[in-house]
């Protein structure tokens, strides 16, 4: 679940990675799956924006429905850049992100939802999870081949590798 330090003056931080989030049941709904944002600003009941610290990896799913079912299904997990970094822009999304995972369609969404479940059935945050493993999970979804399932040894190398990186 999300966390947030909550800005009571209601401006805009700088260099954060801003995500408007949307909820209306059943049409159009916009939710994190994880993440840690540092600023959240209320728009109106059904809409907000939170902003994500440089570095930051976090999970977004964007859904839509109509009276016939879902219309599309989509779940990306970005890492927030600097300004001075590369990132692709994406709906929702200011000014963009590093994509680390982008599935289209419900199987595919379906598919991370359960990886990311199986990494907090081990005690691990999917934010401090390696980039390169949902790198590896997008590959293998575009290529239609199982993926590899995240590993206690695994996490703990990343970490210690992540300590010691520029």
């Amino acid at each position: 679940m999300s966390t947030a330090h909550h800005d009571t003056t209601g401006a805009e931080p700088p260099a954060l990675t801003l995500v408007e989030l949307i909820w209306q049941q059943k049409k159009n709904e916009r939710w994190l799956r994880f993440g840690r944002f540092c600023h959240d600003a209320r728009i109106d009941r059904s809409r907000r924006i939170v902003g994500f610290a440089p570095g930051s990896i976090f999970a977004l799913v964007r859904w839509a429905g109509n009276d016939y079912g879902t219309v599309a299904s989509n779940l990306d997990i970005l890492r927030a850049v600097t300004r001075a970094e590369p990132f692709q822009t994406l709906p929702f999304i200011r000014p963009g992100a590093e994509i680390l995972l982008s599935a289209v369609g419900w199987p595919k969404v379906e598919r991370v939802l359960q990886a990311i479940d199986a990494i907090e059935a081990l005690k691990i945050d999917p934010c401090t999870v390696s980039p390169e493993h949902w790198r590896h999970i997008h590959n293998r979804l575009a290529a239609d081949q199982p993926f590899c399932s995240y590993t206690k040894a695994q996490h703990a190398a990343w970490l210690k590798r992540r300590d010691i990186l520029p």
